[in-house]
């Protein structure tokens, strides 16, 4: 006798996946190759998931983590949707480098704030998690001191600022929605004084995200999030998830990463992907359960997005452009590394 498969109601987040700034940055390395050739070096994954950087990688885009690995070329140099340190374009200019700038639009405006808080003496708190390529990014646009960074409630109590007076918040873009209420309300209390952001730095695509997962997770017995697992805005979906009850909440890469001895027996399951998590991955991991349940999908959408940022400068061109460009920097050598 065959036996037959079980159904399982699948509640399928949207939105989910891409984001604006990650499919500008996984472009902005696309075209670079179609542009200017391979390689095109790119300094730290360009967004936090293996399966993109992989796919890169196999297209002529090599990885490195710092710019002492990339070797004295006119090859193109692209940093990470996650920002840099002034340091690092500074680094790049001493060396001639040929750089394009991939960060996040919304990260961009970050910094933006933080500079100008600065400018007007203004002590910054950046609430943020500790090592996150954003938050070195970040501190890094500011004297050693200017920044001072709080992951925690403790954080906030420990705390002691120059003057109570002159402060001023910023948060990195990919934090837990209610967590960063919890510690800005921490901070709006012990300082009445300190100054935020016009618009909450916390980006829209991890709060509709964020929303989403909020939706589906108390209606389901498990919950997967498709992202990597140093993909900041992914472990927030894990946290939310598990926030609001679902019993089984987990992160996995990709359907290989399915732990089935604790999907193998339920009725219902919640699938969301983070910011950087491709759409394919989503439907590996459907077809996953699709070998071993009859599914039952339904769309939960909690918002529509339509951002769109334009391609960074240096990639905008259209190829017969480029390549003139490209001809009269050979003629003259010295322009080389200006293209």
């Amino acid at each position: 006798m065959i036996a037959t498969k079980p159904t399982l109601t699948v509640l399928l987040c949207t939105p989910r996946g891409f984001c604006a700034g990650v499919v500008r940055a996984i472009d902005a390395v696309e075209r670079a190759l179609k542009l200017y050739g391979p390689p095109v070096y790119v300094r730290h994954e360009i967004v936090h998931n293996k399966y993109v950087v992989e796919a890169l990688k196999a297209k002529g885009a090599v990885f490195v983590e710092e710019l002492a690995e990339v070797p004295e070329t006119t090859a193109p140099v692209i940093f990470s949707a996650h920002g840099v340190a002034k340091s690092v374009p500074a680094e790049a200019a001493a060396r001639n480098l040929l750089t394009i700038d991939a960060t996040c639009p919304l990260v961009t405006k970050v910094h933006r704030e933080a500079e100008i808080h600065w400018r007007r003496g203004r002590e910054i708190v950046l609430v943020g998690h500790h090592g996150h390529p954003e938050v070195v990014g970040t501190m890094g646009q500011l004297p050693e001191g200017a920044v001072r960074l709080v992951e925690t409630l403790e954080d906030v109590a420990a705390f002691t600022p120059r003057d109570p007076e002159r402060l001023a918040f910023i948060t990195q873009t990919t934090l837990s929605v209610d967590d960063t209420v919890g510690i800005v309300d921490a901070l709006k209390q012990r300082f009445p004084a300190i100054v935020g952001p016009h618009k909450e730095d916390i980006c829209y695509a991890t709060t509709n995200r964020q929303q989403a997962v909020k939706a589906v997770a108390p209606r389901v017995e498990a919950m997967i999030i498709v992202g990597a697992p140093n993909s900041s805005n992914s472990l927030r979906l894990r946290e939310v998830a598990e926030r609001q009850g679902c019993a089984v909440s987990r992160l996995v890469q990709r359907a290989a990463d399915i732990d089935w001895s604790e999907f193998g027996a339920i009725a219902s399951l919640g699938v969301a992907a983070g910011a950087s998590a491709p759409e394919v991955l989503v439907e590996e991991v459907l077809d996953a359960f699709a070998e071993r349940y009859v599914l039952a999908v339904e769309t939960v959408s909690t918002a529509d997005e339509s951002v769109f940022f334009p391609l960074p400068r240096e990639v905008r061109d259209a190829p017969e452009t480029l390549a003139a460009r490209l001809e009269d920097a050979a003629a003259r050598p010295v322009l080389a590394a200006k293209v």
